[in-house]
């Protein structure tokens, strides 16, 4: 292989694998949750809306730091059944209807394939890591809002 053919090899590699990393960022927006007894928290959230993109969440993130997580934003109101599925990293979501009020919280374990099932129909679905939800005491029937 001459030199010109490998450098043209080794650049579009590159541009292929800054393309791929760039496409694959998710907007971030800051949830704020006001829980009933008016405490206000905020969530730096990553922001799901595509089938792909809430197909993907965060499989293979070994990592995420407190304070951070994933909305799941659907078109219409529906029973939604989620699962960790190559997710190394322990995770809580909670399940919220249309006006953002927290309808289902569970805790989930790594890598399992289990379902995790809303018990009403609901529009969003937010995960953050496990316990963040009951460290902060925020419950069902608290409000997430952005």
């Amino acid at each position: 292989m001459n030199k010109k053919l490998l450098a043209a090899f080794i650049f579009l590699s590159l541009f292929i694998s800054m393309v791929s990393c760039k496409s694959s960022r998710l907007p971030v927006k800051n949830l704020t949750i006001t829980t009933a007894e008016g405490k206000t928290f905020t969530v730096k959230a990553e922001i799901a809306k595509t089938e792909a993109e809430r197909n993907h969440g965060f499989m293979e993130r070994k990592t995420i730091p407190a304070g951070t997580g994933m909305l799941f934003v659907f078109d219409k109101d529906q029973i939604l059944s989620f699962w960790m599925k190559n997710t190394p990293h322990p995770l809580s979501i909670a399940y919220l209807d249309s006006k953002g009020k927290i309808r289902n919280i569970y805790d989930m374990t790594p890598f399992s394939l289990t379902p995790i099932v809303s018990t009403v129909s609901v529009r969003y679905a937010l995960e953050v890591p496990q316990g963040w939800f009951k460290e902060n005491n925020i419950n069902v029937g608290d409000v997430v809002s952005w």
